[in-house]
């Protein structure tokens, strides 16, 4: 019977698989450079390596960011959707972790703290949680006398073009809160930040109903895979 081969010896370095060598000199990288420099397709392997231990995954990473469009796109797809384009329960999972992990990461740069001198990390938290959404969300960020966020909360999910905002819901759940202001945010699937008439009107009744119990509407803010429109900062309120 032909004895196994040492784990030193050539033999058992040549039976070694070849990811198992990609997947270490991957990794010091990533240690060495903190993710600088590498394509997102090297940055899905990495994720990867924990949910399929034995296995290359980079075929898997490219089709993967193919089929999205990209990474951003692919974490925050819906389970149903990963499964359809050949993911394992343990990579929904995993994918699913990641982008929690990353918007609580985001959220805490902006709950309880000043909006006004925090608004590109609120901007950014915004993005990452909504401009990949399939159909429209509505949410409220609510901020107290000082300008602090208090409370970041959805309140509605439409469809692909359309969510139903009620102003006196908005105003009902800002005074539960005790908040002095309020802002807006929705995104639109399409990828086009560009407001409505029907998300000027909405906006305005908003404003309006809050201005009778005095709340404030700092802004409306629209995020769109092309970027993102404020409001205020149009004029439109």
């Amino acid at each position: 019977m032909p004895k196994a081969a040492s784990p030193e010896s050539p033999d058992a370095e040549a039976a070694k698989p070849h990811y198992l060598g990609h997947r270490e000199r991957l990794r010091e990288r990533f240690l060495e450079t903190g993710g600088d420099g590498m394509p997102d397709y090297e940055i899905l392997e990495l994720l990867l390596f924990s949910a399929i231990p034995r296995r290359d995954v980079k075929p898997l990473a490219k089709e993967l960011l193919q089929a999205f469009g990209s990474l951003g796109a692919l974490l925050s797809a819906e389970p149903q959707r990963l499964r359809q384009a050949g993911c394992s329960e343990a990579v929904v999972a995993m994918l699913k972790l990641v982008r929690v992990a990353g918007l609580r990461l985001l959220k805490g740069e902006v709950l309880h703290r000043h909006a006004i001198s925090s608004w590109q990390a609120l901007l950014d938290y915004c993005h990452a949680a909504m401009q990949h959404n399939p159909t429209e969300q509505f949410r409220i960020l609510f901020l107290d006398r000082k300008n602090v966020v208090i409370a970041d909360e959805e309140q509605q999910r439409g469809t692909v073009d359309h969510t139903p905002v009620y102003p006196r819901e908005v105003v009902r759940r800002a005074l539960e809160l005790q908040a002095s202001a309020v802002i807006l945010v929705h995104n639109h699937p399409s990828g086009d930040p560009t407001p409505s008439k029907a998300d000027i009107e909405m906006t305005k009744q908003v404003r309006d109903a809050a201005r009778a119990v005095g709340i404030t509407l700092h802004d409306h803010v629209i995020v769109g895979r092309q970027g993102h429109t404020s409001f205020r900062g149009r004029g439109l309120i």
